[in-house]
């Protein structure tokens, strides 16, 4: 069968050259939740690329379930992978079996546990630096939070200095904007010495010494410290590289430090304008018997894990994915070449109100399983889905609800007035200018 490589549906107001970049840089939210209207596949250019942008929930799921046509990349992850390299979540479908074979037993339900107190003693630690009706940048503060039980998670027995584990933050934080704002650039201008390229380019370095220490650190002892480290480098057998550790160490804490700060950020936001939302979680974590809460109070905190679901609906830090396609292939009625970037945003699933009844709402309740049942496939996806689904999706759903629930039963956060809050939408959709108030408890 021959496949016609001419798109099918054209988003509109390309501008020339530039095609669609303007839109995606300036507010790439309503841009993508403007497309379904013109079709479930709709083509968008960036420059001289072009990416078909899937629109339908059940097309969707066929690029999620089918890893071997729709294969990690497309023009994110393949500069996404200037910073995480190679990593079970970017490596191509022919290293990702192996990959995520040998990764997977650091997250076995078994280590759970084990992570959980190493997040309650980091949650204690950050909580305990906070002094009544002092004002905070909430994201600031959820990033070194979140960073601390990454750390313990992945280095059990290394104590990373805090001013390394800061500068770490700092680097990923560029590196995150970097990536988004890169994939507009045409290749020769990636590499002119401007003052943000030669920001990304030290960021990336930096992160990679950091890293490249600790592993060498680790393989010189042999010796398992219970940690997600000890994992990757004494797998049985013909086990990961130097430099495929790296690619997972990187990979993992970008995902459990920047994702999970910004759900947390979002929901403190969201409980800060909503007392009637706030109220009823402070009932939930006031009946806990501890001081802060750890693994075994897990199933008493129903409600703080619904907010945690539903912060990951409407706020979804991985907004936008793509892929390459590997042969020729079919999406509903459209041809797809081989070749091409296949894009598709959970964001946009999740705010499609024939999916989910009004959709801008914040509400936990609808995750009660009294009102519906479970979302179909390809429409609630904040990990992901099939063979390439998140591998920490327990580890962050985990770490998110204890910290809600640490922060809640000891403090109220005010919003400051006079500070809007912004949206910053770049490789990760997070809160920018969150300022809030402490109110000790």
């Amino acid at each position: 069968m021959t496949l016609t490589r001419r798109p099918t549906i054209r988003a509109p107001r390309a501008w020339p050259l530039l095609g669609h970049a303007w839109p995606l840089l300036r507010d790439p939210l309503r841009f993508v939740q403007s497309l379904p209207a013109y079709g479930d596949v709709v083509w968008i250019r960036l420059g001289p690329a072009r990416a078909a942008l899937v629109c339908d929930p059940q097309l969707t799921s066929a690029v999620l379930l089918d890893d071997r046509t729709f294969d990690k990349g497309g023009l994110l992850v393949e500069r996404g992978r200037e910073v995480v390299g190679n990593g079970v979540g970017t490596c191509p479908h022919d290293e990702h079996q192996r990959q995520r074979r040998l990764a997977r037993p650091a997250f076995h339900p078994a280590r759970l546990p084990h992570y959980a107190e190493g997040m309650r003693r980091q949650i204690a630690t950050v909580l305990g630096r906070w002094r009544d009706g002092r004002e905070i940048d909430v994201l600031d503060e959820m990033l070194t939070l979140t960073g601390g039980t990454v750390v313990e998670a992945m280095f059990a027995a290394t104590s990373l200095p805090p001013r390394t584990l800061a500068t770490a933050l700092d680097d990923f934080a560029t590196v995150l904007a970097g990536i988004y704002r890169r994939m507009f650039l045409p290749a020769p201008l990636d590499r002119v010495p401007l003052p943000g390229n030669l920001r990304y380019r030290a960021a990336r370095n930096r992160l990679r010494r950091t890293v490249g220490d600790l592993v060498a650190d680790y393989r010189r002892t042999g010796t398992d410290r219970g940690d997600i480290l000890s994992v990757l480098v004494g797998s049985d057998g013909p086990g990961f590289t130097d430099d495929e550790i790296h690619d997972q160490v990187v990979t993992l804490f970008l995902a459990g430090t920047e994702s999970a700060a910004s759900v947390l950020a979002w929901a403190l936001h969201v409980l800060g304008e909503r007392p009637d939302l706030e109220d009823r979680l402070h009932r939930e974590v006031d009946a806990l018997s501890g001081d802060l809460p750890g693994p075994g109070d897990l199933p008493s905190l129903d409600l703080t894990g619904r907010i945690v679901t539903e912060t990951l609906r409407v706020y979804p830090p991985g907004w936008l994915f793509t892929r390459r396609t590997t042969a020729a292939t079919r999406l509903g009625e459209h041809d797809i070449p081989a070749g091409t970037t296949v894009a598709f945003s959970p964001y946009l699933m999740h705010h499609r109100a024939d999916l989910f009844d009004d959709p801008e709402r914040f509400d936990p309740d609808r995750w009660d399983g009294t009102s519906a049942g479970p979302p179909a496939r390809g429409v609630f996806i904040p990990f992901g889905a099939g063979a390439r689904k998140c591998l920490g999706d327990t580890f962050a759903m985990t770490e998110a609800t204890l910290a809600l629930a640490a922060i809640t039963r000891r403090w109220r956060l005010r919003p400051v007035p006079g500070r809007p809050v912004r949206r910053t939408v770049d490789t990760t959709l997070r809160p920018r200018g969150l300022r809030m108030r402490l109110e000790a408890r």
